[in-house]
């Protein structure tokens, strides 16, 4: 995973927590379900990375 991509997820990740947060302040459902929803879809996107990034080491260990 590039920087930038752990970057950008970990941005993702933060500012659904802000919604969150928000949202259990102000009684706001809609608000904190977003912000549930973007942390998840941070949390995916990092594990698909971390899947790409196994299966190139992988396939390292046999281009040899």
């Amino acid at each position: 995973m590039s920087l930038g991509d752990k970057i950008s997820n970990k941005a993702e990740d933060l500012g659904g927590k802000a919604k969150e947060t928000a949202g259990n302040a102000t009684g706001d459902e809609q608000l904190r379900d977003e912000g549930r929803a973007d942390q998840a879809k941070a949390g995916l996107k990092g594990a698909v990375e971390d899947v790409k990034d196994a299966a190139g080491k992988v396939k390292n260990l046999f281009k040899d």
